[in-house]
């Protein structure tokens, strides 16, 4: 039997950078008063800057509104739902340092994953982008909201530029719909009745609340890509442990002042708080916000106004920004570190990057469950392709068998997680979490290998693979052949019923050359793969399904499959 894969580098509870998130927010600002903290830009190109100072003062009047006003105590949680506006972190750091609970909703959700949210949560608090208030009354029928609260692209711009809103939404073909159900107050009103309390009191402790370093701080929901969302807890403990793990490894990259990070990925997602908020603000690094950042057009705007240093992403958005013609004719020569999470990195895309920019794309390997990082490439060599890194410091992997036998290095099967950044478990859901541990680790449903090097990498989904004939066809596999293919821009695969093969693979192609055929895709596979991994059936589509992370919304291509099937 093969023995758990861990980093060599121990980590501990003293090596916890703080024992709270709002306390390490006020380091942040400490350390860096007066630098830039966060800018936004917006669709029509204007832009606005927000310095450490100003974060700190206006989550410290967040945190004095939600405690004074609304006497929230300590786990009541508060909702907050919309993109990447300036707003979002001061709302989110003023929760965390009042000693409440934040749950991040997806702002594309529907009324209905809305209010499935609210309601799990049991969120009192919501903050909500303006252009989804007709959904307001809707959302909160049968919750424990109590107060709603009005959030805007346009917060903490400058009054002169009110204008710029309707210029923007117009750019954008929406109009903000009047709200419905009652409306108790905007984040203007919020900071100025904050900022009240904090003038009468003299002092930000007050408002603060003592908290166990076990406590919940965010209920992060799952992306609901595979069936109904659920609430990963995650503790303080685990957000700091997992920060405080990735700055203990001797490997990663110095970040300074000077650095811009262009934060595509929406805050509300884990990856993006963790990694491109807090990670960064630690060493001061300017964090530029896009709140609209489709079409990816509307990116061009922050490469031209930044020097872009730091560009966290995936597959997607770097597959999407080489077909941008003002990308390829000036590839931003500022920048100088790039990363990918959440979803495979595919070969093809790294080859045409760091062919295009000059710039290697490093992998990492994390999930919600695990708040995010688990695994992250050695930044003091190239990385090794293919592959998603080496355990941070304290995490254990495994990789069993069906039966949950350890396998030997090299051997694909289910990888199993065990480390400080592992989630207490599904809110409201006993089987869920049950179903998901074995003696303190953390099934991922994942199918992953470790090399002699002790690099993980993830083979695919277990729901995604395929089975045909009794053999297993793994989709990673395919689309990776697929996307070499110089006239296929994207491609997914998943599997259909079949009455002769058990399963077939059934391949969706968004096509770069117009005159590509199903013959081609097909004749092409041939080529280079085995017989039964062949797509049976071919599909061109003018985008994937994505969620807004950028993940490949398989489910839906799944339905889609069945359908044509049958049909």
């Amino acid at each position: 039997m093969a023995a758990p894969y861990t980093n060599s580098i121990p980590f501990s509870a003293d090596d916890l950078l703080s024992n709270h998130l709002g306390s390490l927010v006020d380091d942040c600002v400490k350390s860096h008063a007066g630098k830039k903290a966060f800018s936004c830009v917006l669709p029509t190109g204007q832009s606005q800057t927000m310095t450490f100072d100003e974060l700190g003062t206006y989550s410290d009047a967040v945190a004095a509104y939600l405690r004074e006003e609304l006497g929230l105590a300590p786990g009541d949680v508060v909702a907050v739902q919309a993109p990447n506006t300036l707003a979002y972190p001061v709302i989110a750091f003023g929760i965390l340092k009042a000693g409440l609970t934040v749950t991040n909703i997806n702002p594309l959700y529907t009324t209905d994953e809305t209010n499935h949210q609210l309601k799990d949560s049991g969120a009192k608090v919501w903050f909500v982008i303006d252009v989804f208030g007709d959904r307001v009354a809707d959302s909160v029928a049968g919750t424990s909201v109590t107060h709603v609260y009005k959030l805007s692209l346009l917060d903490f711009f400058p009054a002169s530029q009110r204008i710029l809103l309707g210029a923007a939404m117009k750019y954008l073909k929406k109009v903000i719909p009047p709200f419905t159900g009652e409306l108790a107050g905007t984040t203007r009103s919020v900071i100025v009745a904050g900022l009240k309390h904090l003038k009468m009191v003299g002092e930000t402790s007050k408002y603060r609340a003592e908290q166990s370093v076990t406590d919940v701080a965010i209920y992060q929901y799952t992306g609901g890509t595979t069936g109904r969302s659920k609430g990963a807890e995650l503790s303080h403990y685990n957000i700091v442990g997992n920060l405080s793990q990735a700055d203990k490894r001797e490997d990663s990259l110095e970040q300074t002042e000077e650095d811009v990070m262009l934060l595509i990925l929406p805050l509300y997602h884990v990856y993006a708080l963790a990694v491109g908020a807090l990670a960064s603000m630690r060493n001061g690094v300017h964090v530029v916000l896009m709140p609209v950042p489709r079409p990816l057009e509307n990116l061009r705007h922050a490469f031209d106004k930044f020097d872009v240093s730091i560009l966290p992403g995936i597959n997607t958005l770097y597959m999407g920004l080489m077909q941008e013609s003002w990308f390829l004719e000036n590839p931003p020569a500022s920048l100088r570190a790039c990363y990918s999470g959440a979803a495979p990195l595919q070969p093809a895309t790294a080859d045409a990057w760091e062919k295009l920019t000059g710039q290697q794309i490093y992998e990492g390997y994390g999930m919600t469950e695990c708040t995010c990082v688990v695994t992250t490439m050695p930044l003091n060599k190239p990385p090794k392709r293919g592959t998603c890194g080496t355990p941070i410091p304290g995490t254990e992997l495994r990789i069993v068998d069906a039966d949950g036998n350890d396998l030997p290095m090299g051997a694909a099967g289910e990888l199993w997680v065990r480390g400080p950044q592992v989630m207490k478990g599904y809110l409201n859901n006993p089987a869920a979490t049950a179903d998901t541990f074995v003696d303190g680790w953390l099934k991922t449903g994942d199918v992953g290998k470790i090399d002699e090097e002790g690099y993980l990498t993830i083979v695919d989904r277990i729901k995604d693979m395929i089975i045909v004939s009794g053999f297993n066809v793994f989709p990673a596999d395919i689309e990776d052949v697929l996307t070499k293919n110089p006239a296929i821009a994207e491609a997914a695969v998943v599997g259909a019923q079949d009455p002769s093969t058990g399963e077939r693979v059934v391949a969706y192609i968004v096509k770069q050359d117009t005159a590509l055929t199903e013959e081609d895709v097909i004749g092409y596979c041939r080529d280079h793969l085995t017989s039964y991994k062949i797509p049976k059936t071919v599909c061109f589509l003018d985008e994937l399904p994505k969620s807004p992370v950028g993940k490949v919304l398989r489910r839906e291509l799944r339905d889609q499959a069945s359908e044509l099937i049958a049909g």
